[in-house]
């Protein structure tokens, strides 16, 4: 028989969910940026609980949550097989480009 305090199904404890990263778009910016991780039960309850812990001040207008265990990153020690390649190749930046003051943020 069991206890009856302890309850049949209990709820896994808080270090037992899965670990889920942040990232809010500012008011003022265009891009999200990332301002933490916290543990939650599925992506309904980690968005829920991203909207009271990082916009507690209404700092936001878009939230996204990602498990951390989907993200996939490169290794610092990476850094040249990854990023120096494409100095060599100035095509790829385009700095010989007037670019209109009407466009606004490029």
């Amino acid at each position: 028989m069991s206890d009856p305090q302890t309850p049949a199904n209990p709820t896994p404890a808080l270090k037992d969910w899965p670990l889920w990263e942040v990232f809010v778009r500012s008011k003022q910016g265009l891009e999200h940026k990332h301002c933490g991780s916290l543990h939650a039960a599925d992506a309904t309850h980690a968005l829920q609980m991203a909207r009271d812990i990082y916009t507690r001040r209404q700092e936001g207008v878009s939230i996204w949550v990602v498990p951390s265990a989907a993200i996939v990153a490169s290794r610092p020690d990476d850094k040249g097989e990854f990023f120096e390649p494409a100095a060599d190749k100035i095509y790829r930046h385009p700095t010989f480009y007037e670019i209109p003051d009407e466009v606004g943020h490029m």
